[in-house]
């Protein structure tokens, strides 16, 4: 590799096909491709030139920021207009950088396997859509898919909140504003306030990460709007549980109501190694109806896998019985199926 700097190693990250880089002092620049992180063939970093090529990327009131909080999340874009969602920190008082690399191209709700059931949700005009699973999982780029989607099937106004902007939207038959934490708002639960002063009729939610948030999400999506928004859980049960359970017990009943009411979907993803190389998406969806709704009042989330293993009509699906039918077709192994299923018998 040539000189070390920040577009070389984005640079060739991106030939390499990789998702993510990571740079911490007295190692080499490391990429994650397919899951798996790999070493560039480049000097290991010294504490002084990562402070050198960190600096490379901040504004005087970023790097003042930064040194202050110790933690920053910011958005990139090199010369070549690639762009990179990246997160700046500090480990043994040195600093690090992780960044997350962002297709130019918006996917197809196709591209990503995404299942039919959900094609309907997104015609919805009030209630809540949750994409859960955990870090990495591709939560950004099936949120991004499914506004793209929306916006180009009638004339709306759609406002997404982000920490930072990752994927830039463009429609000629929608309105799309995109909105910065730390530049365009203070907070989630400020913008998320101020938004419905703003005409909007789709509202996506980067994360639902504390309790003024989700309360106001919660209100957002039964007055009259389309939320999509994301959580880190890993099943449309854990979701439901997270949701309430970060209300004090004395609201968690109105909390269930208000929930059951305004939730339309779940869709947890998990990532898993594809054949031939690659990774697939393999989802449960979780489709509200009255028995789910049912479930949420009398706080019986256990139940809920029963009503999703018999929900197929109505586009629901577990993560068990996607991962075998991905096995069936012949997109993931017999051994990726086995690391990643809960009921192993079910692939007898």
């Amino acid at each position: 590799m040539p000189t070390i700097s920040l577009e070389t190693i984005f640079s060739e990250a991106n030939a390499q096909g990789a998702s993510d880089i990571h740079l911490a002092v007295d190692k080499p620049p490391m990429v994650r491709i397919h899951g798996e992180l790999r070493a560039f063939d480049a000097p290991i970093i010294t504490s002084k030139k990562i402070e050198e090529l960190v600096g490379s990327l901040l504004l005087p009131s970023q790097r003042e920021k930064f040194l202050r909080e110790r933690e920053l999340d910011i958005s990139y874009q090199t010369k070549d207009g690639s762009r990179f969602r990246i997160n700046l920190h500090f480990e043994k008082d040195h600093m690090g950088m992780v960044a997350r690399i962002i297709p130019l191209n918006i996917p197809d709700l196709e591209d990503i396997g995404m299942p039919k059931g959900v094609y309907p949700l997104l015609s919805l005009d009030y209630g809540l859509v949750l994409v859960t699973g955990p870090t990495g999982c591709g939560k950004s780029t099936s949120l991004a898919a499914m506004i793209n989607f929306i916006a180009t099937q009638k004339p709306l106004h759609v406002v997404t909140l982000e920490d930072p902007i990752e994927f830039l939207f463009h429609s000629d038959k929608s309105i799309i504003k995109q909105r910065q934490l730390g530049t365009d708002m203070s907070s989630f639960a400020e913008g998320l306030k101020h938004t419905l002063r703003q005409d909007p009729n789709v509202i996506m939610v980067g994360e639902m990460r504390d309790l003024e948030t989700i309360a106001t999400t919660l209100t957002l999506a039964e007055t009259g709007h389309l939320v999509l928004a994301t959580l880190h859980t890993n099943n449309a049960a854990q979701t439901i549980d997270r949701i309430i359970d970060v209300f004090p017990p004395h609201q968690q009943n109105q909390i269930r109501m208000q929930v059951s009411s305004s939730l339309k979907a779940v869709i947890s993803q998990r990532l898993m190694p594809r054949v031939g190389g690659g990774r697939v998406a393999a989802r449960e969806i979780l489709i509200n109806n009255p028995a789910v709704a049912n479930l949420i009042r009398e706080n019986k989330i256990a139940q809920m896998k029963s009503i999703i293993q018999t929900g197929a009509n109505e586009g629901m699906i577990t993560i068990d019985q996607h991962i075998k039918r991905l096995l069936e077709d012949g997109i993931i192994s017999q051994e990726t199926a086995l690391a990643h299923i809960s009921s192993p018998q079910e692939l007898k």
